[in-house]
């Protein structure tokens, strides 16, 4: 059997959860015969993307995805939202072939995490909201988000996860972004980057679609 090359796909990201997610995501693709190529994740847990790209060792142009979340409209998040933005693209301009590509959640990563078992399309007020649709998507009863993301928890849900409920979780997202595109809300820019500040909204699908597509995984094998 003809060895599959593999493609190397870099990211930073605020927290373990994402990490978690990354690791299993990876090993589903590695594991899934008809993928045309095997992935190699990069991931540092780290908020500072200037600092992760400075650290990383690239030969030719490479583009790391940072994820994170828009965690509220408070001016606090906002601002924290802004420069996070202004340090991707800072790390651009620091003399390497480095492409920042953006993959935020508003409100946070859960959101995702609902979306490859549930609709998620109502706006929220809080943050631990997410947690009610996560014990009803995952059939679960975790007493609070603490709970829900401690890792043997976090990687329960994970396990109950096929890469089916991805290319799911991938729709949906598209769906999101195209009622908030049909709703009239006007999308941001900033430091080349464009997002909605109203949730939910999210383009964490994109960062995986873009992964499927390269890896060639049905149905994103074909190019369109």
């Amino acid at each position: 059997m003809k060895m599959k090359l593999s493609k190397p796909f870099y990211f930073s990201v605020e927290g373990e959860t994402e990490d978690w997610y990354l690791q299993w995501l990876s090993k589903s693709i590695n594991a899934l015969p008809q993928a045309k190529f095997k992935s190699s994740f990069d991931c540092k847990i780290e908020k500072d993307p200037l600092s992760r790209a400075k650290c990383i060792s690239v030969l030719g142009k490479t583009e790391i995805f940072h994820i994170f979340d828009r965690e509220s409209e408070e001016q606090v998040h906002v601002q924290q939202f802004e420069t996070t933005l202004r340090r991707m693209k800072d790390a651009q301009d620091i003399g390497k072939t480095i492409k920042y590509s953006l993959g935020y959640s508003n409100f946070a990563f859960d959101l995702w995490m609902v979306l490859h078992k549930a609709d998620c399309t109502g706006s929220l007020s809080y943050r631990h909201q997410y947690l009610g649709s996560i014990n009803r998507a995952y059939q679960e009863h975790f007493s609070d988000m603490d709970e829900y993301k401690k890792e043997k928890n976090f990687k329960r849900l994970l396990a109950k996860l096929t890469l089916d409920d991805v290319c799911t979780a991938i729709n949906r997202a598209d769906r999101i972004m195209e009622m908030n595109r049909e709703n009239g809300c006007p999308e941001q820019h900033f430091c080349g980057y464009s997002y909605y500040t109203v949730n939910p909204s999210l383009s964490i699908g994109e960062v995986v679609k873009s992964i499927f597509k390269q890896c060639k995984i049905p149905p994103y094998d074909r190019n369109r």
